[in-house]
């Protein structure tokens, strides 16, 4: 199976070969020195190296897809921490209800994700992507009632009913497993 290959070192932007990419992502780090001692295999902030490679993985199937979203994913990822919730789900909701913002609302500005029944307006897509996940982690006093302590199937269920919207939950999922594993790890020393 293809693998996204990032290698990273002290300092450096990480070089992506994104030939064949699929959603399983390899790390590779090189050894770094301080003051003459050789530290084999450390990440400086394991934590931004990790949300680093989810926006990766976002953008990349954004640009694989010809999605016009692609660029959005460092701030889809640290929206999905600020709210708790799933790092894939925001793209795989906007991928579902506009093409990644291929086919967003027509009527309305910055709204490739479908909410508010494509009735409510947007400054930019940053606040869309803000707005949308503060309600799905339930941190909205006005919708936290649909959406606090629910799993991502639930959260989904609630967004778009089964009774309105047929599988829409199982659809999104799939689209996020496509995106990547849920859980992204760095190698451990050992």
């Amino acid at each position: 199976m293809p693998m996204m290959t990032v290698s990273v070192s002290a300092g450096n932007v990480p070089k992506v070969n994104t030939d064949n990419v699929s959603p399983k992502i390899v790390l590779s780090q090189k050894n770094i020195s301080a003051n003459g001692l050789l530290a084999f295999n450390q990440v400086v902030d394991q934590e931004a190296e990790i949300l680093k490679i989810k926006a990766l993985a976002i953008d990349t199937y954004f640009k694989e897809h010809g999605m016009p979203l692609e660029g959005m994913g460092m701030k889809m990822v640290q929206e999905a921490e600020k709210n708790d919730i799933d790092w894939r789900l925001l793209p795989a909701i906007s991928v579902r209800e506009s093409t990644g913002g291929l086919h967003a609302c027509k009527k309305v500005k910055f709204s490739f994700m479908g909410w508010g029944s494509c009735k409510i307006n947007f400054k930019s897509n940053e606040e869309s992507i803000e707005i949308v996940a503060r309600n799905l982690g339930g941190n909205n006093p006005n919708t936290d009632h649909h959406y606090a302590d629910k799993t991502t199937k639930q959260i989904l269920q609630k967004y778009n009913p089964p009774s309105i919207v047929p599988h829409y939950a199982e659809q999104v999922i799939k689209i996020m497993d496509n995106i990547g594993d849920e859980i992204i790890t760095l190698p451990t020393n050992t």
